[in-house]
């Protein structure tokens, strides 16, 4: 027994002591529990760092990679350069004042050194103000703009630098898309790579647009401030500043409270960041730029577009800044302007007249003042130099000097009757005819049927070539109607084709560029010469033309023109349906033609040469003989006419009462009512509508 309890107890003992072992090991594996449960939480948090931390790189990575994709598809690095600027056309006037400015920029570029320091400052403080620290692209203004945006749950700020601007100004399109916004990342980052900050500011702030057309400092300060960049003052460069961000919408011309706002907060931003003090900026704010605006639709812009017309042709392909000296004089390109735009609001309704055009050079051929349409911005269509319309009556002094070429005296005599030719019945206003008239009368009083007798008797191939040989261009057709101006001519090369008259007899060419030079003065590309055919009409046929067309101002269908204290000649022209009116009329001292009518050529509700053609050419004349000192037409004196025409034969000269109405016309009533309502002469073609 004892030996099998020791035996039991031996067999049981390792029973008794192997069965506790598990419970320890058991007991063992309880306590750890806890210890692998902190070891694992410790792990989930370093598999969060790590994983980030990954992702982090592979994010690092796919960017890189995408930059890489992205730069190549740009085109070799090497081979990007800052394209050359394209030229810039500064238009002076003749007084050398700024016109307008041409070419595809807009003004000329104009180095970091010479604008005033301020000036750069603006744009760094408002545009980037950490321009002189970041690498091209600013990590801390892109979070700080993606934050604004997600909070804003829009775009309310951008985080582009300047660097990025100019990359996307020079080398890329404004689509907004993600591949444009990377190509403008990596460009920018080779901008700064290659050029000093100073060049990349200059080259920004000769590049970037301002609105209303104008690119570059230099031309947003000359569009907006009337002054170079050179010279603007603190307040107006914080305004340029503060056109960048929507230079369109915030163009002071159009929104001045807008950019004036916005140019509050670029002083602001420049007081802020340190660029100017405190006290200067306070005066700043109290003192808004002055926005030099252009007068009605900015006129001078149709001179400005006929400038880049010709300007090719005076020195070649333009590829380098140039200055251009005009013809223009300034103060009558304004008066020519007012006084169009003004007549037409004033009874442009009351006729039916919507557009005009006027043309004024001096009898040598250079252009004063030319509008070429009402409004500059509602359209650019330079009626002035483009537009082909019938001239009427005012095309009957060729007629008139080709008669008198052929032997005929101002006081020779023809039958004012009925006349038909094929079925064609040239007809008088109010089919009233007053048999023999003088050819003065016949032009002063626009007598159809005279005309197209003279025009029968010369031949209209003859006529045609003494007005080409005068100055016009357009194709004429030489038919019996060519009499009453249904041939359609521009009102430059018709008053152009005037100029003889006022100048003695030499047909001259328009011109309105004087001189052509490089901007910066060190070579002169072009210098207008004589612009003149020679003489082309005989200087006795130029005074008996004069004597006639005087008599168109005194007893004619333009007794409404006047210069006081000049002697003036011309001639009213209106066309079938009263479609188009015009006057051309002259001094010694300018030559001025005036067209009124509709674009799309729908008759107007009779307007005549003799009414709002003659009242406008008035108004400007006047302004543009003021201190003047008085000149005589060649062949007519001094002084109010009342010398006799130059004639062959004492037998050819007029008496004073062959200068004067016919009775039969005074009889019957006429005369008053033309003087009382400034009709264009007392007969109008019915058929054709023309005088």
């Amino acid at each position: 027994m004892a030996t099998r309890t020791r035996g039991t107890a031996e067999r049981r003992e390792p029973v008794v002591d192997v069965a506790p072992a598990p419970r320890r090991r058991s007991d063992a594996r309880g306590p750890r529990r806890p210890a692998r449960r902190r070891r694992g939480g410790g792990s989930r948090l370093g598999r969060i760092v790590y994983w980030g931390a990954v992702a982090a790189l592979w994010c690092v990575i796919l960017g890189i990679g995408v930059l890489f994709w992205v730069a190549y598809h740009l085109p070799p690095i090497e081979s990007l350069e800052v394209p050359k600027r394209p030229p810039s056309v500064q238009i002076l006037a003749l007084d050398g004042h700024v016109l307008a400015n041409r070419g595809e920029m807009g003004g000329a570029a104009i180095p970091l050194r010479e604008m005033p320091a301020y000036l750069p400052k603006a744009f760094v403080a408002i545009e980037d103000h950490r321009f002189y620290h970041h690498f091209g692209v600013d990590p801390i203004g892109l979070a700080r703009a993606v934050l604004a945006n997600a909070l804003h749950r829009g775009v309310a700020q951008g985080g582009s630098t300047i660097t990025q601007q100019l990359a996307k100004n020079l080398f890329l399109t404004p689509e907004r898309t993600l591949t444009r916004k990377l190509q403008e990342v990596v460009l920018a980052l080779w901008l700064e790579h290659k050029y000093s900050k100073a060049q990349i500011l200059e080259l920004y702030l000769n590049r970037v647009y301002f609105g209303a057309g104008a690119y570059g400092v230099e031309a947003a300060a000359q569009r907006y401030f009337g002054k170079s960049a050179r010279n603007v003052t603190l307040a107006e460069a914080a305004l340029l500043a503060g056109l960048v961000k929507s230079p369109s919408r915030l163009a002071p011309t159009k929104n001045f409270d807008g950019a004036e706002e916005r140019a509050q907060l670029a002083l602001a931003a420049m007081r802020d960041g340190g660029f100017v003090d405190a006290a200067t900026v306070k005066v700043a704010m109290a003192h808004a730029p002055r926005i030099v605006q252009p007068s009605a639709g900015g006129s001078v812009n149709y001179v400005a577009d006929w400038v880049m017309d010709v300007i090719n042709d005076l020195v070649g392909h333009v590829d380098r800044d140039v200055v251009v000296e005009t013809t223009i004089d300034p103060g009558l390109q304004a008066a020519a302007e007012k006084a169009l735009d003004e007549e037409l609001t004033q009874k442009g309704a009351k006729f039916s007249v919507t557009q005009g055009a006027l043309v004024a050079m001096t009898p040598e051929g250079a252009v004063r003042a030319l509008v070429g349409g009402r409004n500059y911005g509602e359209s650019q269509f330079n009626r002035a130099i483009a537009a082909k319309r019938q001239p009427g009556s005012a095309f009957k002094p060729f007629v008139y000097l080709t008669a008198l070429e052929r032997g005929l005296t101002p006081d020779a005599v023809r039958e004012d009757k009925p006349i038909e030719l094929k079925g064609w019945r040239p007809e008088n206003y109010g089919h009233e005819y007053y048999g023999p008239v003088t050819l003065t009368q016949a032009l002063a009083l626009s007598l159809n049927s005279v005309s197209v007798r003279l025009t029968l008797e010369c031949g209209s191939a003859a006529v045609a070539k003494t007005a080409y040989r005068l100055g016009i261009t357009s194709q004429l057709e030489p038919n019996p109607s060519l009499a009453l101006g249904t041939s359609e001519v521009s009102p430059i090369e018709l008053v152009g084709a005037y100029a003889p008259f006022a100048n003695g007899g030499v047909a001259v060419v328009p011109h309105v560029v004087e001189r052509v030079r490089a901007a910066d003065g060190k070579q002169t590309l072009y210098v207008s010469a004589d612009t003149s055919f020679g003489r082309v009409v005989d200087a006795r046929y130029i005074a008996m033309m004069n004597q006639m067309m005087r008599q168109t101002l005194v007893i004619g269908t333009a007794r409404g023109a006047s210069v006081p204290g000049w002697i003036a000649a011309g001639k009213t022209g209106t066309s079938q349906d009263f479609r188009d009116a015009w006057f051309i009329g002259y001094t010694a001292h300018m030559v001025t033609g005036v067209w009124l009518g509709n674009d799309d050529s729908t008759p107007t509700r009779h307007a005549t040469g003799g009414s709002l053609p003659v009242e406008i050419w008035s108004r400007f004349m006047r302004a543009a003989h003021q201190n003047v000192p008085v000149a005589a037409l060649p062949g007519l004196g001094g002084g109010w006419f009342a010398g006799a025409p130059v004639a062959s034969s004492s037998s050819d000269r007029l008496t004073p009462a062959d200068r004067q109405v016919p009775s039969a016309i005074v009889a019957n009533g006429n005369v008053r009512p033309e003087a009382d309502h400034g009709l264009d002469g007392w007969f109008l073609d019915r058929l054709f509508g023309r005088r």
